[in-house]
């Protein structure tokens, strides 16, 4: 949720969309909580039946942002919530069930920060153990919140650790956020929302401080109420009164009920200060003319005539318009003196409801948003790095969990373990010369456009122990080391061709949510092949000789092609010579001769010759023609 009411809806005129290459070679930091419960929860709508749905929707999310994205995805997990949220909790557990929230207890003991923290709900706790021992086997670095996940994916990117953070709470801003993707669909042509504190502060001039000041007005996960009366306008219109420095405090002052817009010893209290309604309007415009409107009055006007309508008498005084606004300066005086008394009026009254409320502003809740130390750490420095899959524990884990054969979960890792060579093979940190230690890299077939971004689609060929014989035995025992122990798709019963069914282990299989593309192979008698779709700037780093001779010939195919068209526009404007080829369309002209001379030939079958026919000029052209051609 985040900050309370629509915050959403006020920042979104500010989201930029960007497309699926906005993340490649980008750091992010995905609020794991956020995964577990919202796409979990979409796939028991759409199977209620599935087995262990945030397994799944994390194994296929997270290939999908590794390598089809291209993305460093950094995974945070929930500690322990504050009291203040637990009490929070509570209280919407009340609201949804339909109880009185009078039997909420809300004592402010419970509700401190030195209240015992209440643990969170144990089938939660285990869905995420489990989250976490699968990310741990992918090779990706999972960081521990001693809180808020979004606290701590804010604070990596606050301090340049991540450059993005996934989360659909708003707060993640409060706590120092600078650019935050609200829903990712890897899946999706459509571009996803990323907001940037940047934007939002030239927009909506609001900054870290100030959203602070809001969600303490509106509410959030850690005061389900704020203050009765204000919504996300409100909020945002009291803020922007006060500069980002200055904000809390004068929240201090209006809960101490200092009036906080007269500066000075002499500020008065707000319960001293009157009732908007009981403050009269000092007059400070001049008398009008009823009939023109014009400065002065009717008597005048009838007398002297009015100097503003150039006429010497009243009969030829000009009536006012309906909607007559006067713009003389005693006008613009009153006008600019009412618009100040209504904002007075304003300012009071909203001091006076904030004034009301016991407790305000809470501190625990603003040292809670500027807190910067959310790592559950000792150094205190998050430990980034993306090791290898293991994949015997991998397939063992996903096949005990999800009931999945050995040969999908290895078919489903080759697009991350590609991406993974393909990173090496860039920085020249390859140990191994081949992918998977199995296939090599063979040609670039084409380049395709996948959601709306292009890749390259490489070919990889299987390597057997005959086409390595000639290279080094450190090579050839190397190879024959690792074929003992991996067997992705070897042998016929682990071949996943396309015309072959899928597992029916699960009923979510058939659901394609975030799943990456399976890798095509290409099987005959004495060769096998891969196909994967690899990102085009990772193979130019990673084999710069094949992916240029690759672009050389798409430069000679492109230039043919394009000759090829020329040739036929220069052809189609020259008459041919000789005998024109069956299938091609001929020219008007052309058709009428071809036509006319079969006409004069058919009078040797007895039919009607052209001769026959009164081919007068009186006639019109169109009669003529259809008495030539029949």
């Amino acid at each position: 949720m985040g900050v309370g009411g629509s915050f959403w809806d006020l920042l979104k005129p500010y989201a930029r969309h960007e497309g699926a290459g906005y993340l490649r070679g980008r750091r992010v930091a995905v609020d794991l909580s956020f995964w577990v419960v919202s796409h979990s929860a979409a796939i028991r709508a759409r199977s209620p039946h599935a087995r262990l749905p945030h397994l799944r929707t994390l194994f296929f999310r997270t290939l999908s942002l590794f390598s089809k994205m291209g993305a460093f995805p950094v995974f945070v997990v929930d500690g322990q919530p504050s009291p203040l949220k637990s009490q929070v909790r509570a209280a919407r557990f009340f609201r949804g069930s339909g109880m009185d929230l009078t039997a909420l207890p809300s004592t402010e003991a419970e509700a401190s920060a030195d209240a015992p923290v209440q643990p969170r709900n144990a089938k939660f706790t285990r869905y995420v153990e489990d989250c976490v021992e699968l990310l741990e086997y992918l090779g990706m670095p999972v960081l521990r919140a001693k809180g808020e996940g979004e606290a701590l994916c804010a604070q990596l990117n606050n301090q340049g650790h991540v450059d993005a953070c996934i989360t659909s709470d708003s707060d993640a801003f409060l706590f120092g956020a600078k650019t935050v993707i609200k829903v990712l669909r890897s899946n999706c042509k459509e571009p996803f929302e990323c907001y940037n504190m940047a934007d939002i502060e030239s927009g909506l001039g609001l900054k870290r401080k100030q959203m602070v000041a809001m969600a303490l007005l509106v509410g959030s996960d850690h005061d389900l109420h704020g203050v009765p009366g204000f919504g996300p306008e409100t909020a945002l219109r009291f803020v922007q009164l006060f500069d980002e420095d200055n904000v809390l405090a004068k929240l201090y002052e209006i809960g101490k009920g200092v009036y906080p817009f007269i500066e000075g010893v002499s500020a008065p209290n707000i319960d001293d200060l009157p009732s908007p309604s009981t403050k009269s309007l000092p007059r400070a415009r001049s008398p009008h003319c009823s009939h023109c409107g014009h400065p002065g009055n009717k008597k005048n006007h009838i007398k002297d005539g009015c100097n503003f309508c150039l006429v010497d008498s009243l009969e030829n005084c000009v009536e006012k318009p309906a909607g007559f606004i006067c713009e003389c300066p005693s006008c613009d005086k009153a006008r600019d003196l009412k618009v100040q008394r209504r904002n007075e009026n304003w300012q009071i009254k909203v001091c006076k409801r904030i004034a009301a409320e016991t407790n305000f502003p809470n501190e625990d809740i603003i040292n809670l948003y500027l807190s910067d130390d959310n790592l559950d750490n000792e150094n205190g420095v998050p430990l980034l790095t993306w090791n290898k899959p293991d994949m015997e524990i991998l397939v063992y884990f996903l096949s005990f969990k999800q009931n999945w054969e050995p040969a999908y979960i290895r078919q489903r890792m080759l697009p991350m373990l590609s991406t993974i060579y393909l990173r090496e093979m860039a920085s020249s940190q390859s140990k191994s010369f081949l992918l998977y230690d199995q296939y090599k890299f063979h040609s670039i077939q084409r380049i395709k456009i996948r959601y709306g971004h292009p890749y390259y689609l490489v070919k990889w060929e299987r390597v057997t122990r005959s086409m390595i014989s000639n290279d080094s035995p450190s090579k050839q025992t190397e190879l024959e080391g690792k074929n003992d122990k991996v067997e992705v798709l070897d042998g016929d019963d682990e071949v996943v061709d396309e015309e072959e069914e899928e597992p029916t282990m699960i009923s979510e299989t058939t659901e394609l949510l975030d799943e990456p593309d399976v890798p095509q192979v290409l099987d005959d008698d004495k060769d096998c092949f891969l196909l994967t779709d690899e990102d085009i700037e990772l193979v130019n780093a990673a084999f710069p000789d094949e992916a240029q001779r690759f672009q050389e010939e798409q430069r000679l195919k492109e230039a043919k092609s394009r000759a090829r068209k020329s040739k036929l526009n220069v052809a189609g404007f020259e008459t041919p010579k000789g005998p024109r080829p069956s299938g091609v369309q001929l020219s008007i002209k052309e058709f009428y001769r071809s036509k006319k001379g079969l006409s004069g030939d058919s009078g040797k079958d007895g039919s009607r010759k052209s001769s026959d026919v009164d081919l007068s000029k009186n006639l019109p052209k169109s009669v003529r023609r259809r008495l030539l051609f029949d």
